[in-house]
């Protein structure tokens, strides 16, 4: 069985177009019998067989599904069919890679830390630096606004095929009239539900309603007083970079629900920043495991893996894109060079930051627009022990070690479960912060002395361990009081998960929940946090308005007031969290006692 190609955003969004409207309300049905239909691939083309009598055909480019034209149906009502519309909507959607047929190269003299302007962006008044939207855009705001909020009353329960394309119509809207941010962050939602409603294993809640949140934020933002920094760029600007020197330092497997796979090798440069190569395409974990081979750009024999693996690489005439990813370009040039291991020079250096100092950049890059987030930002360099509650970080709390991908063609799981019984094992780990799971970290590759005394590290998505990597005993001190995990307050949590089941629910579930328990504001206001308790009761309150007039009917209900509360709300638990995120990872003695 074959999967479904990827199709771009407007190529999705135009899949219901043609169809009456009596057809669009059987669109999710019929996307549902859809992912029973056979699927069979050659190189260009995709057939999905309906019956004896029909199919349906996707013409790719590069993997991907572009234009309307590209997705035909034999049967006699084609184009405005079911079949078609069924099968674009159950296929995923597009993402936007790097690699040498999307690289825009500019003058190596450009500044480089300063967007390009899209040519369709309004013009900046220079006395007040605030943006004067076009008609246009105006509306495209307004469409955009109007199509997350229903989404948000609807929750992903509710959120169908009509949902996705009206947000997907909105999305484009915006691209065209260039609201490239608010554009980028519409698209990723309607990814986000499009996973949700084909059950695929890789769905977090919490992504999306961050990615909501994003959006509505961004929005509302542009609708009252715009700033520059919410009009985003159309895609990221490669620049010439003269020449850099690399030192590898891991390789992580890259797997979507959108139907993507691929490799990150991420690398120290010689200025001391984060830089990454990937090789990202149409394809499964499969595909992951054989981009870790694909050469890094340039005619190097060095491949992505190696590089990540204490290799090091010199490439002349890279071009590099603002946030630090390498482009391929057809002038660069790369020569294997010395790499280095991760308790040498200049790779300890990322070790020796405090993991509070550490934790405390990972959570304001995650509060940046995604477009304009660094390399590696996100990335924690933590030293600790393995003990049997979990991995004591140096100078931090006590966190256990999650997998960032439970798919088993990947060996996270199994390998974190192997390390887990290594108690005593002293080790140097690469992680990320786990929003929706502050008690740990998601580990993505490890390094330790195995049972000869040589050093051993491993790209845990990548590498299969077995027990002859690790030493038969522990030989670290376990620390005797180690640092409780980071936790937050029940009342906190509490909040964030009603955040969540509103996204979840939508508008009458959350209404329903409020009338069933109607203890959370005050909860939250007994603990002190009187801000949330706030929150909490604006979002029961406007999710259950349903107040009569002067002669007794029934007031609609205000859709823009409810999301204007789950936005607050939003907005609140998130800053709260990372506040006491930081807190919780600060050394033991500089917790503010206020």
């Amino acid at each position: 069985m074959t999967t479904l190609p990827p199709v771009t955003a407007e190529v999705a969004a135009a899949a219901l177009e043609s169809l009456p409207t009596r057809l669009r309300k059987r669109a999710d049905s019929a996307a549902a019998k859809a992912a029973n239909w056979p699927v069979a691939a050659t190189d260009a083309t995709v057939v999905v067989r309906v019956d004896d009598a029909t199919t349906v055909t996707l013409t790719t480019t590069a993997g991907v599904v572009t234009s309307a034209e590209d997705a035909v149906c034999s049967c006699l009502l084609a184009p405005a069919c079911l079949h078609r519309a069924a099968v674009l909507t159950l296929a995923p959607l597009a993402e936007e890679t790097d690699g040498p047929e999307t690289t825009a190269v500019v003058p190596s003299d450009a500044d480089d830390s300063t967007p390009v302007p899209p040519s369709a962006a309004p013009p900046v008044p220079p006395e007040t630096g605030s943006l004067r939207l076009a008609p246009p855009q105006s509306a495209a705001v307004h469409t955009l606004r109007a199509a997350a909020t229903a989404v948000l009353a609807a929750g992903v329960t509710g959120s169908g095929a009509v949902h996705r394309a009206t947000l997907l119509h909105a999305a484009h809207s915006a691209r065209v009239a260039g609201l490239h941010r608010a554009a980028a962050a519409a698209v990723r939602v309607a990814r986000r539900l499009s996973e949700a409603g084909t059950g695929d294993p890789a769905f977090r809640l919490p992504e999306l309603a961050s990615e909501l949140a994003e959006l509505l934020t961004v929005a509302d933002g542009l609708g009252r007083a715009p700033d520059p920094d919410l009009i985003g760029t159309a895609r990221r600007a490669y620049v010439a970079n003269g020449s850099l020197r690399l030192r590898g330092l891991f390789t992580e497997p890259v797997v979507t629900a959108s139907g993507y796979a691929g490799v990150v090798t991420y690398a120290l440069a010689q200025d001391g920043r984060l830089r990454s190569l990937s090789d990202v395409a149409p394809g499964d974990a499969d595909r992951a495991r054989q981009a870790a081979g694909s050469a890094v750009p340039g005619g190097s024999a060095l491949a992505l893996r190696e590089l990540g693996d204490h290799g090091g690489a010199i490439l002349t005439d890279p071009t590099v894109s603002p946030d630090g990813r390498i482009g391929g370009g057809g002038s660069v040039r790369s020569v294997q060079a010395s790499g280095a291991r991760w308790h040498e020079e200049p790779l300890d250096t990322l070790w020796r930051r405090s993991p509070a100092d550490q934790v405390a950049a990972a959570l304001r890059w995650s509060a940046e627009p995604a477009e304009e987030r660094d390399a590696g930002g996100d990335l924690l360099f933590l030293t600790g022990t393995i003990t049997g509650g979990g991995f004591a970080v140096d100078g931090g709390p006590t966190v256990r070690l999650l997998a960032p991908d439970e798919r088993p063609e990947l060996p996270y799981v199994e390998n974190l479960r192997l390390l887990a019984g290594a108690h005593g094992l002293s080790v140097r780990l690469v992680a990320r912060l786990a929003a929706d799971r502050p008690s740990g970290v998601r580990a993505l590759a490890a390094a330790w002395q195995g049972a000869d005394g040589d050093p051993i590290r491993a790209d845990l998505g990548l590498r299969r361990l077995n027990r002859t990597h690790l030493p038969r005993t522990g030989r670290a001190v376990i620390p005797s009081t180690p640092t409780p995990a980071p936790a937050l307050p029940t009342e906190l949590d509490l909040l964030r998960r009603a955040v969540d089941r509103a996204v979840a629910g939508g508008r009458a579930v959350t209404a329903a929940v409020a009338v069933a328990d109607d203890e959370l504001p005050r909860r939250l206001a007994a603990v002190g946090l009187a801000t949330g308790a706030a929150c909490a009761r604006a979002l029961v309150d406007t999710a259950s308005d349903r107040r009569h007039d002067a002669l007794g009917r029934l007031r609609p209900a205000d859709p823009e007031a409810y999301a204007r509360a789950w936005l607050a709300s939003s907005t609140y638990a998130s800053a709260a969290a990372a506040s006491l995120l930081t807190v919780a990872w600060a050394p033991e003695g500089d917790h503010d006692p206020a």
